[in-house]
């Protein structure tokens, strides 16, 4: 890479001059330029033109680039200078006049002249791409000795702060159990925190507070030198208090030791900054990489993700515009109320002061009077209080406390929701706290504008974490009675924190105000908003959504890291939204970036970007309340599936679908206790599992050595009632893989009566399914039959649609309506004798047609399928018919004749091992290769062409039968029992026949394309 940036350094610099005709600094010093910059890109680096900082001569320099690196602290330093000069006397001068020796580059654009700590080390002709190359990977390679030891005493943190913890919580502990003015004290402490910040904190809470309080004074102390801070702030003032009744002296000198070489790590990095900006953004690097070593749980639940500049900019210039297009008021005028409702280390505070720069009386006022702010973790409330006040300080010339930053969870601050209209409740009582004021002062104010970055965390994924996200009675509330109330989505959850902040948001702001958010973008084109994008329509009247996409999950050619503007998996959105009460309907405008536009992109595009200039599509939502990807086609006439109306209809007269019931594949949440190619160590798991299980105590922490889930606690709690009768059954785990599989409801979270009556009580029926893919899928539309259970991402978040149910009493009833037979008998006639085994396979057999799954793409991922009528029922009812037999008989199809190489692994075999595990593909040869001795050849192109989701049948099964190392940490210490040795000639074998299942599918839904052509 770096030969490939130097050639285009040399192209880029013939090129300048040529077209310039002049050697002047200004002119070919660009390309090199270009040059560091994009060789500081591949290293994550930063590199910034005229850089000012003071030089050993105590004097202000400005060399023409500097690279820095995360933390703010140079890496290094280049200086150009014209051809002309005479490059060792230009060195000499600026050397004399103080230039930095440690790591920097001299250059005229013909000579480069390197020197590190002191002395020149290189000097090579710039036209010399091999050393030029060597010069500039020596520049990069330098690590500044407090780098280096930073990075050391981070590593070297992780592994010393647990004991420092043990220690601090000990002491802790003790002082609350053993020294009565601090037991006092803490009691008072807390009383204030369930006040202010929810009503379940607890006195475990508020030591964590301490901790962290007295984990980070160091820090705050050394970054901005602002010594004073834990004792003037008023939250800090009050742990400073506590800290003061306990931890003094010897007591803490002796317990924070070992932490020592952190902290003079920052001392020394923090030494290095002299810019004010460069100060916060180090100390949110020493933030985040704090936070995330003390407390990762934490980290991910608050989201300590922070947000770019560029973004925030563009958010406060778009709100700005919007204030002054709206209501006649720019931000900064007066009686426009600003709340940043999780500011987090303040960074939208600090722009708007920034924003504000050039208005000083305006500015004075806006900063004591109308900016507000709440943030509810200890650490980024204490850094947001030091950056907003080191900022403002910075630009008016004068300290002054921030008097409106609130400790306080945003969204159990309910007492200011609806103040525009006169309600309000005194949610404090006579407490009398500064904080408290604070809060009840913002409560009592008309906010005309709410701006910020929510957290994104949405759900725990897992129990055992403990690391879930609360609850939030009167904002849950409201959100079941708009945006739940209104939706038509099967299966709503709206509890994400960012909808959360959203509906708080829209009940918090004035009737005529601007609400600008950065928020996961699923609120656009997710089936589950449906409900939020029609009441956010009603209760607003202009929207913007600017799509920065990088939603990995939807679209797998992405990378978080590269596409995505938090480096995260989540898609992207900022939002405005315009409230005017007098104005009835609304607008809304849309911009989306394109999809492979990488996170660097979209930030330089903002960066250069305003709202009130952006091409936007204005979008008119279709009936159903879709902002994007409107369909126009005859979908609606179609007859339906399934539905949910249906499903639920008491009598035969209220059914207006094909399919009666349905239900969801099983979900587990523990699929590797439940799941096992091998009956006899499932066997094993279900002990084990089911002793810990009852032998659990309501008195006693949860047995972690078991995965537990919030459905599996819930289910201890009312155990007495609790049926556990295990039996193992053989089910689709994934497309053409079967597994034993554990069937207990008492041990699978998503395991419903209607899956009882799907496969009987004990799961032993065999009923015949269509399984679709879920609405809310990432993935293409898929459908598969199958006739025992099946797993929830078999096809990813599956729904079967069986031929019959049964009664708990065995009874098997018809699932096929008879008002869906009525549909077929009007339209093909009662003469055609159709049945409803007929309409069961012309079902699946047009779920297949490619024809069919392109024209309503964008309708089957928001709902279950309609179908249309074709004209030759017969020929769509035997293809299905057939499809159904393969998909389902899979294991008996003939094998296909693709041709075994074995070559022995001369080298395993000697050393006494197995072949090494391969299990992959290679389309381009067609070519099988199971491990280091065996593959199969001859695959035709057809197998490859026959997918579910992003893979081939093929590759699914070669996928599931590789050997993974189990997440859960008992089944891997105690059950970790595959082999694919044991498993590799029925593996061979399942491959053939899928193949030939392959084959045969691609041939029917070949067919189908061409009967379309014919008709």
């Amino acid at each position: 890479m770096s030969q490939i940036l130097i050639h285009q350094y040399l192209n880029e610099l013939n090129t300048l001059k040529k077209i310039s005709g002049t050697l002047t600094e200004g002119v070919v010093s660009e390309a090199f330029k270009d040059l560091l910059k994009a060789w500081s890109k591949q290293n994550n680096l930063v590199f910034v033109s005229q850089y000012g900082f003071q030089s050993t001569q105590k004097t202000l320099i400005r060399p023409d680039g500097t690279i820095l690196h995360d933390l703010r602290v140079p890496l290094g330093y280049w200086e150009a200078k014209d051809t002309a000069d005479d490059l060792d006397d230009e060195i000499r001068k600026k050397l004399a006049k103080g230039y930095p020796r440690d790591n920097i580059i001299f250059e005229n654009s013909h000579t480069a002249v390197l020197y590190q700590n002191g002395q020149e080390v290189m000097r090579t002709s710039m036209t010399d791409v091999e050393y030029l190359g060597k010069l500039v990977s020596l520049f990069f390679s330098y690590e500044r000795q407090e780098i280096a030891d930073f990075r050391k005493a981070v590593k070297q943190f992780t592994l010393d702060l647990p004991a420092v913890l043990e220690a601090l919580r000990t002491r802790i502990t003790d002082a609350y159990f053993n020294n009565d003015p601090f037991k006092v004290a803490a009691a008072a402490f807390l009383a204030q925190a369930k006040s202010t910040i929810n009503p379940s904190v607890t006195e475990a809470d508020v030591f964590e507070m301490l901790i962290q309080h007295i984990l980070t004074e160091e820090i705050f102390t050394h970054v901005f030198n602002e010594g004073d801070f834990h004792r003037e702030n008023n939250i800090a003032h009050a742990l400073y208090e506590l800290e003061g009744k306990f931890f003094t002296g010897g007591i803490k000198r002796d317990t924070l030791k070992a932490l020592e070489p952190y902290y003079a790590a920052i001392r020394a990095n923090a030494a290095q900054i002299t810019s004010h900006s460069e100060k916060q953004t180090f100390l949110k690097v020493v933030y985040e990489n704090f936070y995330k070593v003390y407390n990762p749980k934490a980290a991910d639940r608050l989201g300590v993700v922070y947000t770019p500049n560029e973004i925030v900019r563009f958010m406060i210039e778009g709100t700005d515009w919007l204030t002054k297009k709206h209501f006649d008021k720019h931000l900064i005028d007066r009686d426009v109320q600003i709340l940043d409702p999780a500011t987090g280390t303040g960074t939208f505070i600090c722009e708007l002061i920034e924003h504000f720069r050039g208005q000083p009386e305006k500015l004075a006022h806006k900063y004591k009077e109308e900016l507000h702010a709440n943030e509810v973790a200890i650490l980024p409330y204490y850094v947001a209080n030091l950056n907003i006040e080191a900022t403002y300080a910075a630009i008016s010339g004068q300290f002054s406390e921030f008097p409106s930053l609130c400790f306080v969870d945003t969204l159990d601050n309910v007492a200011g929701l609806g103040i525009y209209s006169g309600f309000q409740h005194d949610l404090f009582g006579a407490i009398a706290d500064e904080n408290v004021a604070r809060i009840k002062r913002q409560n009592q104010r008309s906010i005309s504008v709410i701006i910020g970055n929510p957290p994104y965390n949405a759900n725990q994924q897992n129990e055992n974490d403990n690391n879930k996200n609360r609850t939030y009675a009167r904002i849950d509330e409201r959100i079941k009675e708009t945006y739940i109330r209104q939706s038509t989505a099967q299966k709503t959850k709206l509890y994400d924190m960012y909808a959360r902040f959203f509906r708080w948001a829209s009940d918090r702001l004035n009737r005529d105000g601007v609400l600008c958010m950065i928020t996961n973008r699923s609120f656009i084109d997710s089936r589950t908003f449906d409900g939020f994008r029609k009441v956010v329509a009603e209760e607003f009247n202009e929207i913007y959504v600017v799509d920065l996409g990088g939603d990995v999950r939807a679209n797998p050619k992405l990378s978080g890291t590269k596409h995505n503007v938090f480096g995260i998996q989540t898609g992207v959105a900022i939002s405005f939204f315009v409230k005017r009460h007098k104005q009835k309907g609304y607008k809304i405008f849309y911009a989306r970036r394109p999809e492979f536009d990488t996170a660097e992109d979209k930030l330089s595009f903002l960066s250069n970007s305003k709202l009130s200039s952006l091409r936007v599509e204005q979008i008119e939502p279709d009936k159903k309340h879709n902002w994007v990807g409107l369909t126009d086609n005859d979908w609606d006439n179609l007859i339906p599936l399934a539905d949910k109306k249906t499903k639920a209809a008491k009598a035969k007269g209220q059914e207006r679908a094909i399919i009666k019931n349905f239900v969801s594949g099983i979900k587990t949440n523990r699929d590797e206790w439940v799941y096992d190619f091998d009956s006899a160590t499932l066997s094993k798991k279900a002990s084990y599992f089911t002793e810990k299980f009852l032998a659990q105590s309501a008195d006693e922490d949860f047995d972690l050595s078991i995965k537990w889930s919030r459905d599996l606690k819930a289910k201890f709690l009312r155990r007495t009632s609790l049926r556990i009768d295990p039996h193992i059954v053989y089910s689709t785990w994934r497309p053409f893989v079967r597994k034993n599989f554990l069937w207990v409801k008492a041990f699978n979270d998503i395991f419903y009566t209607d899956h009882e009556s799907t496969f009987g009580k004990n799961g032993g029926k065999k009923t015949r399914y269509i399984a679709i893919s879920g609405t809310s899928s990432a993935k293409p539309f898929q459908v598969l039959a199958g006739d025992s259970p099946q797993d929830y991402e078999a096809i990813e978040k599956s729904n079967l649609l069986p031929r019959y149910c049964y009664t708990s009493d065995g009874e098997r009833i018809d699932n096929v309506t008879d008002w869906g037979l009525k549909q077929f008998q009007s339209r093909y006639g009662k003469n055609a004798a159709i049945s409803k085994d007929d309409i069961f396979a012309y079902c699946y057999g047009v779920l297949h047609d490619p024809v069919y799954r392109e024209t309503y793409a964008l309708n089957l991922k928001r709902e279950f399928p309609r179908l249309p009528f074709y004209d030759d029922f017969q020929q769509w009812r035997d293809w299905g018919q057939t499809l159904l037999d393969l998909h389902i008989g899979f294991e008996a199809a003939e094998p296909f004749a693709l041709e075994r190489i074995d070559t022995p692994d001369s080298r395993a075999r000697a050393a006494g091992l197995t072949p090494l595990v391969k299990l992959k593909s290679d389309h381009e040869t067609s070519v099988i290769t199971l491990d280091s001795e065996t593959k199969l050849t001859g695959v035709p192109e057809q197998a490859w062409t026959y997918r579910l989701g992003n893979r081939s049948a093929i590759d699914w099964v070669l996928d599931q039968y590789k050997e993974k190392t189990p997440k859960d940490k008992t089944i891997r210490e105690k059950f970790n029992t595959y082999r694919f040795a044991e498993y590799k000639e029925k593996v061979i074998d399942l491959l053939c026949r899928v193949t030939t299942v392959s084959v045969a599918t691609q041939k029917i839904v070949e067919d189908m394309v061409g009967a379309h052509s014919k008709g």
